[in-house]
C-alpha cells in the first residue's frame, strides 16, 4: 500500500497541451514510472530522489522538470499577469530562438501543463518571466438553460491557447433530468472545467453513481450555494445566467449579494 502511494498517476487527455512538448507529461510518467518501478524491485524508496545531470550552460533539463520559486507576479491587465521565476545565482535558460518551455502545477487538485514562451531575454540572468491569462466564468444554467452555455465551453477547451477557467452550475429536478451528461463528463476532464450539479427534488445523494456525488448538491441554487461556489473560483468570475425568468432574477439578486456586480454578469 504504502508503495502504491508513491507510484506515478497516469495523466488524462487533457493534460496534455497537444503542443509537441518536450518533454510531453507523458514522456515524463513513463521516466518517472520506470524509476518507480526500479526502487519498488529493490525496495529502495531512495531511488525515487534520484536526480538528472543537468547541462551546465542551462539550469533546464529536457528530460525531466526543474522547481522554481516564483519571485514576483505582477498584474498587467484585469486577466493577464507577469510571472518572475528565480534562477539560481546568474544562471539562464539560453533558449534559441523559438524555443519555449513548460510549466507543470497543480489546479484545483488536477496536474496541468501548458507550453509558454519566456517573454525575457534569453540571455537574462537569474531570472525567467513568462505571461498567462487567467479569465474566469461562472456559468449558471437551469433545465434547458444549458444550451447556450455548451458552444461556449466547447469553444474553449477547443482552443489549446484559451486558458479560461469554466465553473459550470447545472440546476435540474433530478440526476435523470441532466441533460447530455456523458457529453458534460467528458467536459469535466479538462483542466479547466469544474461542473456542479443542483438537483432540487432529490433528498439524498448517496443513490447517485459516485463519480458524481462529490460534484451534487441537494436542494436549490440559493444565495449561501451561490456564495461558496464563488468563493471557490480562482478569482471574481464573470457570470452568464440561463434559465427561467424567476431563476435568472434570484442569480442576479445572488451574485450582487456576492459582491459580483452587473457589469460582471450577462443574462441569455
Amino acid at each position: 500500500q504504502d508503495w502504491l502511494a508513491l507510484k506515478p498517476q497516469e495523466p488524462s487527455p487533457s493534460q496534455c497541451c497537444g503542443s509537441g512538448c518536450k518533454p510531453c507529461i507523458y514522456d515524463v510518467y513513463e521516466k518517472e514510472l520506470a524509476q518507480w518501478e526500479r526502487a519498488k524491485a529493490k525496495q529502495d524508496k531512495s531511488l525515487l530522489m534520484e536526480k538528472k545531470e543537468q547541462s551546465n550552460n542551462s539550469e533546464l533539463n529536457p528530460d525531466t522538470f526543474t522547481a522554481f520559486n516564483i519571485s514576483s507576479v505582477e498584474q498587467l491587465t484585469e486577466d493577464t499577469y507577469q510571472y518572475r521565476f528565480e534562477l539560481p545565482g546568474n544562471s539562464s535558460l539560453r533558449l534559441r530562438l523559438g524555443q519555449h518551455i513548460v510549466l507543470r502545477g497543480v489546479v484545483d487538485g488536477l496536474e496541468v501543463q501548458r507550453a509558454y514562451t519566456p517573454i525575457s531575454p534569453g540571455n537574462a540572468e537569474g531570472y525567467f518571466e513568462v505571461l498567462i491569462k487567467h479569465g474566469e466564468l461562472l456559468m449558471l444554467a437551469s433545465g434547458t438553460g444549458l444550451a447556450p452555455m455548451l458552444p461556449i465551453l466547447q469553444s474553449i477547451t477547443a482552443d489549446e491557447e484559451d486558458e479560461t477557467f469554466v465553473t459550470l452550475v447545472g440546476c435540474f429536478p433530478t440526476f435523470d433530468s441532466i441533460y447530455l451528461r456523458p457529453l458534460l463528463q467528458d467536459l469535466a476532464r479538462y483542466w479547466n472545467v469544474r461542473i456542479r450539479y443542483v438537483l432540487s427534488q432529490e433528498t439524498s445523494l448517496e443513490k447517485l453513481p459516485w463519480s458524481y456525488q462529490e460534484n451534487t448538491y441537494a436542494g436549490r441554487l440559493d444565495e449561501g450555494l451561490l456564495k461558496t461556489v464563488i468563493n471557490s473560483c480562482q478569482r471574481k468570475p464573470f457570470a452568464l445566467i440561463c434559465g427561467s425568468s424567476a431563476f435568472n432574477e434570484d442569480m442576479k439578486r445572488y451574485l450582487k449579494a456576492a459582491g459580483i456586480e452587473e457589469n460582471s454578469w450577462f443574462v441569455f
